[in-house]
């Protein structure tokens, strides 16, 4: 349920993006009517309309993600709020300038920033992240916790600059094409390959003086 719900952002986004795609001419006149004062010219074009609905609405969706979990008095990641603040920023000059690209580039830098972090944690405040998010549930050697953090290291770095790959030698709607399937099969995938290795060097009942 919880990869539902961080995925719900991005199923928004592409929804919305196609049913504009479909509709042009519909999504330039409503986005002219509701977002033209954000935009420069005060107009929107049926050609980056589609863009600019599914921006506004990632944007919307991940507010409204914060402010389910604040009013359900959840504790909301540091994260969540990193990533509301780059849809924001770089939302917001997506809209005024008409251009997908800031859109395309908030992704990487997400995917940059968390990187960052693990890396960060490693080397300067002495700090596996991720055994301090899972350790509590999983008991691993320390040497494999180094090797998973670096693996997430390598991972995120490594979508964000195919993320800016796709975003500039393909098409806009390709682009959104590999955001919702592609991006999200990579990370399914990554993920089970990280579970069989962590089950591999769990300490399983029978093992002791087998």
């Amino acid at each position: 349920m919880k990869f539902l719900f961080d995925l719900l952002p991005v199923i928004f986004f592409y929804g919305t993006f196609k049913y504009s795609s479909a509709h042009r001419d519909w999504a330039a006149q409503l986005a002219t009517d509701w977002l033209g004062f954000m935009v420069s010219g005060g107009i929107v074009g049926p050609q980056e309309a589609p863009t600019i609905l599914a921006t506004v609405v990632v944007v919307v969706a991940i507010a409204l993600q914060v402010l389910w979990m604040k009013w359900r008095r959840k504790p909301v990641p540091k994260l969540l709020l990193a990533g509301l603040a780059l849809a924001v920023v770089f939302g917001g000059m997506t809209i005024w300038f008409h251009s997908p690209t800031f859109i395309q580039w908030k992704f990487s830098i997400f995917y940059w920033l968390l990187s960052g972090t693990l890396l960060l944690g490693q080397l300067v405040w002495k700090r596996n992240l991720l055994q301090g998010m899972l350790g509590a549930e999983l008991e691993l050697p320390a040497s494999i916790w180094s090797r998973l953090n670096l693996a997430w290291i390598v991972f995120f770095f490594a979508m964000g600059l195919l993320n800016i790959y796709v975003a500039h030698n393909y098409s806009e709607e390709a682009w959104f094409n590999f955001k919702m399937f592609i991006s999200t099969a990579l990370m399914c995938l990554f993920m089970l390959i990280q579970g069989v290795f962590i089950w591999r060097h769990l300490p399983h009942e029978g093992s002791q003086g087998s």
